[in-house]
């Protein structure tokens, strides 16, 4: 069962922006998306890495989105343990993508501005489908057991989960049984996920920085950055929001609950919202493609 403390007579209000905040989701991410369907020449690793995460910021949004309005329009607030754990499976597993993508992402701007002639061969969309792949294996193997653990303990009856979604450590904190093991999962697969990827991420960058540097041309400096502006912009707003909700959830006692339920359905609304745009705003392609169908419109 689900609540908002202290805010269930505000929640018809509350489903406004959250509910439109949905919709600019699924309408920005879906173009992104049909551009790359439908042009040949967006069909190439970077625009394919994007298209996947296009589709984590959909899936994100959709493994809560649609119960969390039914709990703001109808009061629904029931939900059975499996249907609970289904959900937090699919969310974190889509987060767990989301970031294994932004990974690859940066392999492929490093491979780009320092191996320039040879990034056709390296990086092609066979190669990139496979990255996508084993990112996916990845992600369902390290947050496979979050559900499998938590079906193991105890439950009592009728407990309540202070959140709008099945969010696992909101889950565990409503288990009747020992959760030591469930707690010290949960750190070290946050450590994977954003601990090692974020090194990795730092280390394309840095080569790519050390390479920048040696490019006399500032001509040249400034264009090879202007490839990385929008992948740094997405790393940036992606990785902040979830490290703050995590820090939060974990640390922040002295925070009221509903507001901070209300700010982790933003953090993982804003990003995904925001993510199609940055991309859009900064790939001239991409805003060329857009701009062209905008004009046969």
């Amino acid at each position: 069962m689900f609540c908002i403390p202290g805010l269930e007579t505000a929640h018809i209000w509350i489903s406004i922006p959250f509910s439109m905040f949905y919709i600019i989701v699924l309408l920005v991410n879906s173009t992104i998306l049909f551009l790359v369907a439908k042009e040949q020449t967006l069909q190439k690793p970077m625009y394919l890495l994007l298209c996947m995460l296009m589709l984590t910021d959909i899936g994100i949004s959709t493994a809560i989105m649609p119960k969390t309005l039914f709990i703001f329009w109808f009061s629904f607030k029931d939900i059975t343990l499996d249907g609970c754990l289904t959900q937090m499976f699919f969310f974190h597993m889509v987060a767990g993508m989301h970031s294994c993508i932004l990974v690859t992402m940066a392999f492929d701007r490093y491979v780009a501005i320092c191996h320039p002639l040879r990034y056709t061969t390296i990086l092609t969309n066979t190669q990139t489908a496979k990255l996508g792949l084993v990112g996916l294996i990845r992600s369902v193997l390290l947050h496979l057991p979050f559900p499998l653990l938590l079906r193991r303990t105890p439950f009592c009856t009728n407990r309540v989960i202070p959140h709008t979604y099945c969010e696992h450590i909101a889950v565990v904190k409503i288990s009747c049984g020992d959760t030591t093991l469930n707690r010290m999962y949960s750190l070290a697969v946050s450590f994977v996920t954003i601990g090692l990827d974020l090194t990795l991420i730092g280390l394309s960058y840095g080569l790519i920085i050390r390479a920048v540097f040696r490019i006399s041309s500032k001509k040249a400096h400034q264009k090879a950055l202007n490839t990385c502006t929008a992948h740094s912009c997405v790393i940036l707003l992606s990785y902040t929001s979830s490290l703050f909700s995590a820090l939060t959830h974990r640390f922040g006692q002295g925070i009221a609950v509903h507001s901070h339920i209300l700010l982790a359905n933003l953090y993982i609304l804003v990003p995904s919202m925001l993510n199609p745009i940055i991309y859009g705003v900064k790939t001239k392609e991409l805003r060329d493609k857009v701009g062209k169908y905008i004009c046969r419109m």
